[in-house]
């Protein structure tokens, strides 16, 4: 149960992060490698504000704020500049290594001792004893959930289209009179604010920052999303957001079969590799098939 509970927490951690890139690569079609950076910039971002005495439950929406910073610089490097999409991801993520660690002031801040949003005297006061063993779950879900209905209540709005139109055709939204640019730069931006706040929980989850925590969090949302994706399609009434939602929980539920298998933390890097490999490689022969019967 405890494994269970370990892999749904994370997963769902995982989740909301994986909502931001849902977003770079499926609606705006941009291969924004931003969120290797823009992950531990909201660990980092929470961490230093907490360590300052700032709220925990106040890190949320700050460091979505500043991942929504990061996108945006992105957004102007690719847009303004006239920098490629994956260029203008590796000079942000590249630059914010060094944000990060100025930010946190060094590479591991543990935080264990802390009030953070999972374990605090206000929740001790009101939480139930038999809910206790649940608490951390519980409030990581309604973190998602608001995230995942705020998302898909926007998606519906004028601005929305207009995020989904710049990803699919350019041309409609210059029909529209509008700025595929800036609409591109606004997406961005909140694609990385939703990572930094995936960063903000997982590190409040975790207790400890560390500056490597980014690393390879492009895969592991791309992975979520297509896993989710591709077996959610064929579900009636499972929009996207809530498929990219059980992308990242099988995803994370796949590594923690791994490492009960008998693989280390060291070989971790090498099963997400290979597992995403394998998703792609099936992803792109359910595509051939497709167009063949067509």
């Amino acid at each position: 149960m405890s494994i269970l509970i370990g892999v749904l927490e994370q997963g769902i951690i995982y989740a909301i992060m994986t909502l931001g890139i849902y977003i770079t690569y499926k609606i705006l079609d941009f291969p924004d490698l931003t969120v290797d950076g823009s992950f531990p910039l909201g660990a980092a971002v929470t961490v230093t504000l907490m360590v300052n005495g700032v709220n925990p439950y106040l890190t949320l929406p700050i460091a979505f704020a500043a991942g929504a910073l990061a996108g945006m610089l992105t957004g102007i490097i690719h847009v303004k500049f006239k920098v490629r999409d994956l260029l203008s991801g590796i000079i942000m993520m590249t630059a914010l290594y060094t944000i990060n660690l100025k930010i946190a002031g060094k590479a591991n801040v543990p935080i264990f001792s802390m009030d953070n949003m999972f374990d605090n005297s206000f929740l001790t006061k009101i939480v139930p004893e038999f809910l206790v063993p649940y608490q951390t779950l519980i409030i990581i879900v309604i973190v998602a959930l608001v995230v995942k209905l705020l998302l898909d209540a926007y998606m519906k709005t004028k601005s929305g289209f207009l995020l989904r139109a710049a990803g699919d055709n350019h041309a409609l939204v210059t029909v529209l009179a509008k700025d595929s640019g800036k609409v591109k730069i606004l997406g961005l931006a909140i694609a990385n604010g939703l990572v930094a706040l995936s960063g903000c929980v997982y590190t409040q989850w975790q207790r400890v920052f560390d500056i490597s925590i980014g690393t390879g969090t492009m895969v592991i949302g791309l992975a979520s999303v297509i896993i989710g994706v591709n077996l959610c399609k064929f579900i009636p009434k499972v929009n996207n957001t809530t498929a990219v939602i059980v992308g990242a929980i099988l995803y994370r539920a796949c590594v923690a079969i791994a490492m009960q298998l008998g693989f280390g933390a060291n070989d971790m890097k090498l099963i997400t590799a290979v597992l995403f490999f394998v998703i792609l490689v099936i992803s792109m022969d359910r595509k051939k098939k497709v167009k063949a019967h067509a």
